[in-house]
């Protein structure tokens, strides 16, 4: 069975739906019928690749006075879930590349090992990930080539899987982030708690011809 994880690394949601995810599939008595796909989903897909203000800085922007409330909230979930996000150091960029090099890393059989380590990047180290040294050396931490990734960030390479996710997710009636589509099925929210995340997974699952 196919779970796709629709996801973006701006994303803080998407950080605690990983684990919340990731805490849903342990309960699983037949986990290896399950295959985490990651795919790519841009929320900015318009920002430069210079950082600029933080994500708190945005997130005033967006909420207004509602800002502290809703930011206190995302940091306190992310607590529960093992995480530190920190939202005043985080600086939304680009994440055109940082999507191409997940995809790089799934054709190595490392694409959670990626996810995990640009999601702490951003969220908890506050790390420019449109970088190119930078995205070279969270690669390398993920277990890929250098000179792997230095050729990818180089060209174009990944680009059209990433365009591909995109138009399906559109397809699919995604419309944010975190999503997972099950064997097809229509979108869901990967930010529900990890009983009700299992519980759904084991429906999916029983419906499931293999």
């Amino acid at each position: 069975m196919k779970i796709e994880m629709y996801a973006d690394v701006l994303c803080p949601w998407c950080y605690i739906g990983k684990r919340r995810l990731a805490t849903a599939l342990t309960g699983i008595p037949d986990r290896h019928r399950m295959e985490v796909v990651w795919r790519s989903y841009e929320l900015a897909p318009h920002e430069g690749r210079a950082p600029g203000r933080t994500a708190t800085e945005a997130m005033a922007d967006w909420w207004a006075d509602a800002a502290p409330a809703r930011i206190a909230r995302i940091r306190t979930l992310g607590a529960a879930e093992g995480l530190k996000l920190n939202l005043h150091l985080a600086r939304p960029v680009n994440t055109f590349d940082a999507h191409r090099l997940g995809h790089l890393a799934a054709d190595r059989g490392l694409a959670d090992e990626m996810m995990e380590r640009l999601l702490r990047a951003y969220h908890t180290e506050g790390l420019d990930i449109a970088a190119p040294d930078t995205l070279e050396r969270l690669g390398v931490e993920a277990g890929l080539d250098a000179t792997d990734v230095r050729t990818m960030l180089a060209g174009d390479a990944y680009a059209d899987r990433v365009r591909a996710d995109e138009r399906r997710a559109a397809e699919r009636g995604v419309t944010g982030v975190p999503s997972l589509v099950v064997d097809g099925r229509p979108p869901i929210s990967a930010v529900q708690a990890p009983d009700r995340l299992r519980r759904l997974l084991r429906d999916c699952l029983a419906a499931s011809p293999t």
